[in-house]
């Protein structure tokens, strides 16, 4: 992720220390530190790591007021006159620097990521192709029981469409009329109706991913701290003390604008009255908005600083999809004959000095490599036999539907007929 993005900037004042006055410019903060210009000059007078700082307080005294406080290190700065308010900038930086030190993404782990092998890196990739997968399961398993439903929604219309042949027979020939038939007429012997084993899908829905969020509706003032929850059937915003705000289903949804990796915005239409739109801004939203383009494709915006997050996350994707068992299966081969010849005595010594420059594979990684690859065979296969069991059961569908179709019309025939 490209650390220059711009997440959000404010308008405020800065207490320049060394000439003792407060200077008027924009607080900005990007995905790993904060940074304030000046306007007037446009100098740079402050730009630090989220991870260097100890601690944010709003706080004022007798001659400042309204203020906000980032203690970075052993250096205290003052920021006033912020806009829309000090709550918002607030909660915006809480939430981006928590998250910064309770990620993997720290001084710490930037460091030991340096000295990552390539096996590390490997076994990371996999594993996020792993998790990919098994999203992409439960959404097919939540369209697969939406499949059932309908089923049986199918099946119960053609019930109805047997009881309705009997009652118009009823009406076409009742028992009073002297040349029926049924004149006497047994009582009909109702079949017992197969009860569905199936629970209700709700219960049975799983929740794909939960990130906290920082929730604004309607004013940019109106701003609080919460979680956004993705499900297979749509999506739901809550606030921290998981009370819901407000639920989307999937049909609900009208469109979905992605205004920067960590921005987003959601929003129903409504005709009459005004719009359901919620904006929402996380420092987790980059690992929720590839669920989201799965689930709403159709419906998903890319604003312009959004660009260029789709184009750096997708240009990957095409090369994984066709090199990562090549790589895997290479490199994991590299492990199991790392004494094999590579090519003839001439070339021995250019080997040596590439093997020396390249990062190594241990065998721990290689083993776990192999359980992660097991694991993404295994989820494959599954999603395989789910999709065949789904285009049966479309083919189904579309029988029973044109069967129903066929029914109905013959009964409003007949219905005429009797009016």
């Amino acid at each position: 992720m490209n650390e220059d993005i711009r997440i959000h900037s404010w308008p405020c004042s800065y207490y320049l220390d060394t000439s003792k006055q407060w200077v008027s410019g924009r607080l900005s903060l990007t995905p790993v530190a904060i940074k304030f210009t000046a306007d007037k000059t446009g100098e740079l007078l402050v730009n630090f790591h989220l991870s260097s700082i100890s601690e944010i307080k709003k706080e004022s005294s007798n001659l400042i007021f309204s203020s906000l406080t980032i203690l970075e290190k052993n250096t205290k700065h003052w920021f006033s006159s912020l806009q829309p308010n000090r709550n918002v900038v607030f909660n915006i930086l809480e939430h981006f620097w928590r998250e910064q030190l309770l990620s993997s993404q720290g001084t710490g782990a930037e460091a030991a990521a340096l000295q990552s092998t390539k096996g590390k890196e490997l076994t990371g990739l996999l594993t996020g192709s792993q998790k990919r997968l098994e999203d992409t399961a439960k959404v097919l398993h939540y369209q697969g029981e939406q499949f059932d439903n309908i089923m049986r929604g199918l099946n119960k219309i053609e019930g109805d469409m047997d009881v309705a042949d009997r009652l118009l027979t009823e009406l076409e020939s009742p028992s009073w009329w002297p040349f029926s038939s049924k004149l006497w007429k047994a009582p009909l012997e109702t079949k017992p109706k197969e009860t569905a084993t199936v629970s209700d899908s709700k219960n049975q829905e799983g929740i794909i991913i939960r990130i906290p969020v920082i929730i604004t509706h309607r004013t940019d003032s109106n701003v609080k701290p919460g979680k956004l929850t993705l499900f297979a059937s749509g999506l739901e915003i809550s606030d921290c003390n998981s009370q819901v705000i407000h639920r989307f289903e999937s049909k609900d949804v009208d469109d979905i604008r992605v205004h920067t990796p960590y921005e987003i915005s959601v929003r129903q239409r409504f005709i009459g009255k005004p719009d359901t739109s919620y904006r929402l801004l996380s420092a987790k939203m980059p690992e929720a908005i590839p669920i989201l383009e799965m689930q709403f494709s159709k419906k998903m915006q890319f604003l312009e600083d959004a660009l260029g997050f789709v184009g750096a996350r997708k240009s990957p994707q095409v090369d994984l999809g066709t090199s990562i068992w090549q790589a895997a299966t290479g490199l994991l081969g590299g492990v199991v004959q790392p004494s094999s010849p590579v090519g003839g005595r001439e070339g021995m010594d250019n080997d040596e000095v590439q093997l020396q420059k390249q990062e190594k594979i241990s065998q721990e990684e290689a083993k776990e490599l192999k359980q992660i690859l097991k694991k993404l065979k295994g989820l494959a296969l599954e999603a395989e036999a789910e999709l065949e069991r789904q285009d049966e059961a479309l083919d189904s569908i579309t029988t029973s539907v044109d069967r129903a179709t066929l029914n109905i019309d013959k009964q409003n025939r007949r219905i005429k007929k009797l009016t």
